[in-house]
């Protein structure tokens, strides 16, 4: 089996790699990837791309037909990949998540690829008020990030398939430790707060809902929908993907971190303006499914796989800089350095 992975050299890329060679040892991996943050390892003392077969880089939006010959699966991770990204660079998060998306699931059917891959995102839920969300139930995409995830979905449904089997994973907010670390999702940023500074900030009351999965849990998940059939959720699937137990309030995780790291202290904002993201969602259909792919790290686990790599990277050193796991602010710092334009394309 020959799979082509977009992103693979971001936060899911080496976790996914290592799951996929384990339940498949004889697939070829082909990454496609900007290699904007390549350089964002966590400490690695080993090169943690080392699963892939043959790796391309390049901008998503520039792959080529050709790129795909032979490959039975894609396994589209590229993308701007946070609210706060999307909110700086909307125009541009449209033309990578939305229409680059659509335009490679397009080539991807007359390659004669079997199965499309697409990172979606609960996010897509917005405010969802109460209740858990299932797929049938409405979205309320509030930023740019969750729209173009919405939209991307409405254009799979609409392009001719084909052969090929679709399925949109909207994953739960992502956590845990990956050799290429991201410290800008909640969880992560909560554990490297509270090893670096002895307290946690809430940036609102803690109150609004979240739902959580692991890296490896995601990793898993992907793994089942590169070989799904059309008889498990249609030619066309979008699925919640994470688990029912793993719905959080903000301040759960908080407090969470805060067990496991003693003497942290938590501040909230009760002041701040209410955050109008709060989700909670129902991961019953995953469950049917996938029932042999079904998440297993549970949240402990994640802080304390979080708690032993922040360790080994002296996050509690007065010279961390937490800056290089930011998505954003690598970005930036991209752009002041004269590396990159305004629409997220390398100069040099």
């Amino acid at each position: 089996m020959r799979l082509f992975i977009t992103g693979n050299m971001g936060y899911i890329g080496p976790v996914l790699v290592e799951t996929l060679k384990r339940i498949y040892p004889e697939i070829e991996i082909v990454g496609f990837d900007s290699g904007f943050f390549a350089h964002s390892l966590s400490g690695a003392n080993f090169n943690a791309d080392k699963g892939v077969t043959v790796q391309h880089y390049g901008d998503v939006r520039d792959i080529r037909p050709e790129m795909l010959d032979g490959v039975d699966a894609v396994i589209h991770l590229a993308g701007i990949s946070n609210d706060p990204m999307g909110h700086e660079f909307e125009s541009v998060t449209s033309q990578i998540n939305h229409l680059a998306s659509v335009h490679l699931a397009g080539m991807a059917t007359k390659q004669k690829v079997k199965n499309f891959v697409f990172a979606s995102s609960c996010s897509m839920y917005g405010s969802s008020g109460s209740g858990s969300r299932t797929e049938q139930d409405r979205t309320d995409p509030l930023t740019a990030y969750a729209k173009s995830k919405i939209a991307t979905e409405e254009s799979l449904k609409d392009i001719s398939l084909l052969d090929m089997n679709v399925t949109c994973l909207r994953f739960a907010t992502a956590c845990g430790w990956s050799p290429r670390l991201r410290l800008d999702l909640v969880l992560n940023d909560f554990v490297m707060s509270a090893m670096s500074t002895d307290e946690i900030k809430v940036l609102s009351d803690g109150s609004p809902w979240r739902p959580l999965i692991d890296v490896e849990d995601m990793s898993r998940a992907i793994a089942w929908a590169t070989t799904r059939s059309y008889d498990n959720g249609g030619q066309f699937l979008s699925i919640n993907v994470g688990s029912n137990k793993n719905n959080y309030q903000v301040i759960d995780l908080a407090n969470m971190v805060a067990t496991l790291l003693p003497d942290v202290t938590i501040k909230t904002n009760p002041n701040a303006l209410p955050d109008k993201r709060s989700y909670s969602v129902d991961f019953t259909l995953y469950e049917t499914l996938a029932p042999d792919f079904q998440p297993q790290v549970t949240l402990k686990q994640s802080i304390e796989r979080l708690k032993s790599g922040l360790s080994r990277m002296n996050v509690s050193n007065d010279g961390f800089d937490p800056s290089k796991y930011s998505r954003l602010h690598v970005l930036r710092e991209h752009m002041s350095k004269h590396r990159m334009s305004s629409d997220l394309r390398w100069l040099s």
